[in-house]
This record gives C-alpha cells, sequence and structure tokens, in this order.
C-alpha cells in the first residue's frame, strides 16, 4: 500500500493537474455550434515497467483509469498514464487529498492552487459563465504571449466575471 508522502514526492516529479479549455467551434467538421469545454484532469505518466505502481494509485484513491500510452519518439519509452477527469472524484478525492498532504515544490503547488481553483469556479458557475471561457481559451492559445501572463489575465478575468465570490 502506497503511504500520502510516499503519493506527494511521486506526484511532485511526475503527476500533472491540468485544466484543457477546446473551443469545438475550431472543429470544422462540427456542424452544430458548441460551447467551450473545460476538461480538469489529474494525471501522472510512467514508463511501462513501473505501471504497477499506477494501479497501487488508482487502488488508493478509488478512482480514475490507468491506459496505454505509445510512444514512438526516438529514445522514449512507452508509458502507463493514470488519469483522473470525473469532476466528482476531482472535487471529493484528489483536491482534498493534496490539500491535506501539501505538496512539497512550488511549481507544483502553483499549479495544484491554480487547478483546484478553476475547478471550484467552474464548477460554481457551470451554467452561466461556459460561454465565457471563450476569453481564456483564447488568452491560453496566443503562442506569443508567456504562460505567467496568460494566468494573470485568467486570473483577472475570472475575478473581473465574479468567479472569486463563493
Amino acid at each position: 500500500m502506497l503511504s500520502p508522502d510516499y503519493i506527494v514526492g511521486l506526484v511532485d516529479g511526475e503527476g500533472s493537474f491540468t485544466v484543457f479549455i477546446r473551443n469545438p467551434n475550431n472543429n470544422k467538421s462540427l456542424k452544430i455550434k458548441r460551447r467551450v469545454v473545460a476538461e480538469p484532469k489529474f494525471y501522472l505518466k510512467l514508463i511501462e515497467k513501473d505501471k504497477k505502481i499506477l494501479y497501487e494509485l488508482q487502488k488508493f484513491f478509488g478512482c480514475g483509469k490507468v491506459y496505454f500510452q505509445k510512444d514512438t519518439r526516438p529514445n522514449h519509452q512507452n508509458c502507463y498514464r493514470y488519469e483522473v477527469v470525473r469532476w466528482d472524484d476531482l472535487e471529493k478525492i484528489i483536491v482534498p487529498f493534496f490539500k491535506r498532504y501539501r505538496l512539497k515544490l512550488n511549481s507544483k503547488i502553483k499549479d495544484f492552487n491554480l487547478f483546484s481553483n478553476l475547478l471550484k469556479r467552474i464548477q460554481k458557475y457551470f451554467a452561466f459563465f461556459f460561454p465565457s471561457l471563450v476569453y481564456p481559451y483564447n488568452v491560453l492559445n496566443k503562442k506569443e504571449d508567456k504562460i505567467e501572463k496568460n494566468i494573470k489575465k485568467i486570473q483577472n478575468f475570472l475575478t473581473y466575471n465574479n468567479f472569486n465570490s463563493f
């Protein structure tokens, strides 16, 4: 059985807290206009020979899936990926775990705080503000902007649109 300290160390090194914001209107094959979609994900990727740890993580948390991820790049190995995408699992299991057992790396702490903040805000205002996610999507996809600048723009946007009142 994995310990919370082991999991924190593993996630500090190999984990990721991400919110993908997709604009389906960019997909030319869609005939029906759709809303922008926010997809929060927590995942961890390890080389194939270490996949047992990912199954232990899945058992520890009681949620998520383990997937095979083929890698055809030179000097890279095939990997397995543990991924949690269900909002309920993220909100009730993953986020509380990492609030109780704090990450150690500043960069990972920053990622987690942004992730959990966005998760709460998006979920609370799901019905009212989903179309407004077009702005954060457009900001994040400007290649010339630096990520820090993008994060500040999105935080300002969320604050301006009352995403900061819970």
